[in-house]
């Protein structure tokens, strides 16, 4: 054999131990940054439901209708108020979350998402009275405490809307409150469009119908009705939240701007977010905005037919 050829082999021997130690070495270093402590002692198990029909993980940054009821979460939500709860009147909270074999689920089981560990997403019956609430950490694990003052009576509906450590990927349980008083009867009408104290909100598709399961853009504006500039600030890490209820509230959808550049501000006369949604099914629908006005925050809805 020449001395060529010798040494040629003896590069590609060096090459392939190259290759086969970082090789090594990635894998060390995978399995060592998957015992370091990541504050919780929950599991990947934990939040995997035996047998079928589990609620599926949602991605945070593509999030979309989630039919939270009609599948089983491995998270079970109970609430406990510290009176019953009535139309007009304020009752403290306790919400407890737990894994399905009943391991505590506390702040430190939780990752950030827009700027709160855990969102309550709560609407009437009628879908006219909804309120977005943040609980806080109470005096036990897995214990987290609230204040509610629903403004109209009926069972309540209130989502759970966070993402397990473990998982890095958002999760949700949903329960139920009553509440004494009177529910409305009235169906509001079909609007992309709503007036409150002097603000004009309106909701475009790109394409109308609406039709399920095909993505939809949207196109959300606010605008002074004297003409003069929009005083939008931030909330919860975005310049609006829109959220999707369907009308038997079967589930929803959390969803956020395209425009995450949080320092490029929208224009000031006349403010136009642009959003990403799809639908699974067909049927009556409403959009819950929420935006801060000069440090106020405002809600308006908008409701609309999906097609088949």
């Amino acid at each position: 054999m020449s001395r060529d050829s010798v040494n040629a082999s003896a590069v590609h021997a060096a090459r392939w131990r190259q290759v086969f130690l970082l090789t090594v070495g990635a894998a060390a270093l995978y399995s060592a940054l998957r015992v370091l402590p990541t504050g919780t002692n929950l599991h990947n198990s934990d939040f995997a439901v035996p047998g079928q029909g589990q609620l599926e993980y949602c991605d945070p940054s593509a999030p979309q209708f989630i039919p939270v009821t009609t599948a089983r979460s491995p998270v079970v939500m109970t609430l406990v108020g510290d009176s019953p709860a009535a139309a007009g009147r304020e009752t403290l909270y306790v919400l407890t979350l737990k894994t399905w074999n009943g391991q505590d689920i506390g702040p430190v089981d939780l990752l950030m998402s827009q700027t709160r560990k855990i969102h309550l997403l709560v609407a009437d019956p009628s879908l006219q009275d909804y309120q977005h609430i943040h609980p806080e950490p109470g005096e036990k694990n897995g214990q987290w405490t609230f204040a509610f003052t629903p403004r109209l009576g009926g069972r309540y509906r209130v989502y759970a809307d966070f993402t397990p450590v473990v998982t890095a990927r958002s999760l949700y349980a949903a329960a139920d409150l009553a509440v004494a008083g009177e529910p409305s009867s009235a169906a509001p009408a079909l609007a992309w469009d709503f007036e409150q104290d002097g603000y004009r909100f309106e909701l475009s598709a790109a394409s109308r119908p609406i039709r399920a399961r095909q993505p939809t853009d949207l196109a959300f504006t606010v605008k002074r009705t004297d003409g003069a500039p929009v005083p939008m600030e931030t909330v919860m890490g975005a310049y609006a939240h829109l959220v999707v209820f369907d009308a038997a509230l079967t589930g929803f959808a959390h969803v956020h701007p395209q425009q995450t550049d949080l320092s490029r501000k929208p224009d000031a006369l006349k403010p136009v977010l642009t959003f990403k949604l799809m639908i699974p099914n067909a049927g009556r629908f409403v959009i819950w905005s929420e935006v801060n006005l000069g440090g106020r925050l405002v809600f308006a809805p908008f409701w609309f037919e999906v097609s088949p």
